[in-house]
């Protein structure tokens, strides 16, 4: 697997991955999550995803030389968690194409975001997802590393926040661009 820096260009592929999760939430009767419609069919969820790609840290991962998962992320958390008094890396999307399911893309991009965050020099990653349905998305943070934060609603969108608390970066800094994972 590697993981590449991404931007813009790579929107189309964001909004398939996209896609392609709700409807396999949707054929699973889960729509709780992201409802039943295509995110680019709605324009102010695509606006929205646009918004992630020109403005925050994009990065692919890909398994022979596909793309298989998009992480964005930000020194600052969405207007709907409460902010903080420190430093911190916020995971703002995190999505994986259902034909690498398995495989651990996921977990290596919310790794990825760690060493992101420990070569900037900051001890603290968040993220939130929905709470609702069966507990599944949260019980895959928490089996990620991250710990439950506090519950809150968008609306009537139940939401999860969770943190993980990282060491801090090694006296061996690293290129925060690099372009490959390992692992």
């Amino acid at each position: 697997m590697r993981i590449r820096r991404g931007g813009p260009a790579d929107l189309a592929v964001l909004m398939a991955m996209l896609d392609g999760a709700v409807a396999w939430l949707d054929a699973s009767g889960r729509t709780g999550q992201w409802g039943s419609e295509p995110w680019s069919a709605d324009e102010k969820r695509a606006a929205r995803v646009a918004a992630r790609v020109r403005e925050d840290a994009v990065w692919v991962a890909e398994v022979d030389g596909e793309p298989a998962g998009v992480l964005t992320h930000a020194p600052q958390a969405p207007e709907y968690v409460p902010a903080i008094d420190e430093p911190e890396l916020y995971v703002r999307m995190l999505v994986t194409s259902r034909a690498f399911t398995g495989l651990g893309v996921g977990g290596a991009l919310l790794d990825h975001a760690r060493d992101q965050a420990r070569l900037l020099g900051v001890g603290l990653v968040r993220v939130d997802c929905y709470a609702g349905g069966d507990g599944r998305l949260v019980r895959y943070y928490e089996g990620n590393g991250f710990t439950r934060v506090r519950e809150f609603l968008v609306g009537d969108w139940p939401g999860q926040l969770l943190e993980d608390r990282i060491a801090p970066p090694r006296a061996d800094h690293r290129d925060p661009d690099r372009a490959i994972h390992p692992g």
